[in-house]
């Protein structure tokens, strides 16, 4: 399909364009200069707001531990129910939805393009099933390697190469994009009944610490050349007085970046911003991250920022979760992959009536104003473990409106209003920087060539909201954005009109991206390890990888290594 997106206000910060009344052409699924058909469709956009597609960088979508909240939360799914369509399918899922229902839901609000961060390795064939099954949304998976065996054993003995090589196939047998890491040596103690204390506190039988985890795989990620940095849940995440630990993450690994390039992202900072000795003497720590952020340069977070509502949260920081759960009493999962990872699932509840609760609130938004780059700074909400993400629209409007927050802020819990920081912040984001928080700094981040722009060349995932940015002023009629957000005119994915009014007119297929590490060495495996699968594992080697006529539209990412 052809298509003329004519007179919009076009955001589209990577070619700097700023609210400027233009023409968008759009011709064989690429956005273009000049139509070669005779024929396409106009869409009169005059008066609305003309985006890239939104990308989400972090967002449980898929994958074992989603399916597990799906199993242990069937209140979850009376709360939120997709109806049938000509179009669509059935769905249902509040928290915690099916795979058909957020593709849809996704589609509704403008976004095109979406990450799965976790994923056992061993179970990459379900997680691949589940985002496969998900429509429209292009999206890939980061497999966890922070606590792998062979990756620890690698960094044990300082074999930085070999680890490298080993990390390549990984991602290539997983179909996976991006390194990550979770509570990095932290889930292998884990499987001992432990935890790591910091950063510096060896992993039980492997003789390694989180630092040399970290830095071991910042340098295998820089010499593979891979589009994402490595992608961190910090050590100590969801404890008092974790802000250091995610300050000494980021130090460790300063000497480690490339000029102006970043070399590590912190997700859903918000957990791990906390002050205190405990939760009665908690705060923020956002200021002290915030100040750091500002003035180096080789780190990217995401906001997880917290939705007072009831949620699912998931992880793989299997310790993590077992707190979560003595502390709230409530039902609790617990997995230990094999020799990989582990995870854990708890129901929660965000109160505005709760002190932590609300501080927690303030925390993400502190982030999102404080530091003063909106590319280094990202919206998410940890989908579900902070809200699910159907409420981005909601945190678009206590960005781009102090009087949106100040509302929120008189209902929350006293104290919190009294000692937070975030009453005295004035900043509200433009829509500028809105398009950079929620599409063009994602792509940038990772890597993705073909999102989050306009320019010609680039993939026709566009995204369409009626209100008029001339006419109706974010910091006071911040509602009517929401509004917008909530429902996009129109989504455009590939160059088809998929969205329509905020309703799903037209279901596609979106691709699935993956890494393959091109090296002067080979990566095979060796005969010892495909011994260790048969005694480690309950899949046999052959079995294990994910092959590429396994993806319903594959999109392979060819990147050259050092090795």
């Amino acid at each position: 399909m052809a298509l003329l997106i004519r007179n919009g206000y076009v955001y589209d910060p990577m070619n700097g364009i700023d609210g400027e009344k233009m023409d968008i052409l759009v011709e064989g699924g690429k956005i273009v200069d000049k139509l070669k058909s005779a024929e396409y469709e106009v869409i009169d956009a005059s008066g609305m707001i003309v985006m890239p597609g939104g990308v989400d960088i972090h967002s449980h979508i898929a994958g074992s531990e989603v399916n597990a909240g799906r199993l242990l939360r069937p209140e979850d799914h009376a709360k939120d129910v997709e109806l049938k369509t000509e179009i669509t399918r059935s769905g249902v899922g509040y928290s915690v939805p099916s795979t058909f229902t957020t593709g849809y839901r996704y589609a509704k609000m403008g976004y095109t393009t979406v990450m799965n961060p976790s994923m056992p390795p061993l179970e990459a064939k379900h997680t691949h099933e589940e985002l496969c099954d998900t429509p429209i949304i292009d999206k890939a998976t980061y497999p966890l390697l922070g606590d792998w065996w062979f990756v620890l054993e690698y960094l044990r003995d300082g074999k930085i190469e070999e680890c490298a090589l080993h990390v390549a196939w990984m991602l290539y047998a997983t179909k996976g994009y991006a390194i990550k890491l979770v509570n990095p040596g932290g889930l292998e103690a884990w499987g001992f009944g432990r935890n790591v204390r910091d950063i510096d506190d060896p992993v039980p039988y492997f003789n390694v610490t989180p630092r040399e985890i970290i830095r071991g795989l910042c340098k295998v990620n820089k010499l593979l050349h891979l589009p994402h940095t490595i992608h961190v849940h910090t050590n100590n995440l969801g404890k008092p007085g974790n802000y250091e630990t995610t300050l000494q993450t980021m130090k460790c690994v300063e000497d480690l970046s490339s000029g102006d390039k970043p070399c590590i992202h912190i997700t859903h900072c918000q957990f791990s911003a906390f002050k205190g000795v405990d939760w009665r003497e908690f705060y923020s720590g956002a200021e002290d991250i915030a100040k750091y952020v500002n003035f180096h340069k080789h780190v990217t977070i995401d906001m997880g920022q917290v939705i007072f509502t009831d949620t699912t949260t998931m992880t793989a920081d299997g310790p993590f979760q077992y707190i979560l759960h003595e502390l709230t009493g409530n039902k609790w999962v617990n997995h230990d992959v094999e020799t990989e990872t582990s995870s854990g699932i708890v129901p929660f509840r965000y109160r505005r009536r709760s002190y932590v609760h609300s501080i927690q609130w303030c925390i993400g938004l502190e982030l999102a104003l404080l530091i003063r780059d909106p590319w280094r700074i990202f919206l998410t909400t940890d989908h579900p473990n902070a809200g699910p993400f159907t409420s981005y629209p909601q945190v678009i409007g206590w960005l781009i409106s102090r009087k949106a927050r100040e509302e929120t802020l008189s209902k929350l819990n006293k104290r919190a209003r009294e000692t937070a920081l975030l009453p005295s912040i004035d900043r509200e984001y433009s829509l500028y920087e809105v398009a950079i928080a929620t599409r063009a700094g994602q792509a940038r981040a990772l890597g993705l060539k073909d999102k989050g722009h306009l320019g010609v060349g680039g993939d026709a995932d566009i995204a369409i909201y009626d209100v008029d940015p001339r006419k109706i002023d974010p910091s006071t009629q911040y509602d009517e954005y929401v509004k917008a957000f909530s429902k996009a005119a129109y989504t455009i994915k590939e160059g088809e009109i998929v969205v329509r009014n905020g309703e799903v007119v037209k279901v596609l297929d979106g691709k699935t991206y993956w890494v393959k590490v091109s090296s002067n060495s080979e990566y095979e495996v060796s005969e010892d390890m495909k011994r260790r699968f048969t005694e480690y594992w309950t899949v046999q080697f052959d079995n294990y990888p994910v092959s590429e006529a396994y993806l319903k539209r594959s999109k392979p990412v060819q990147v050259e290594s050092e090795v």
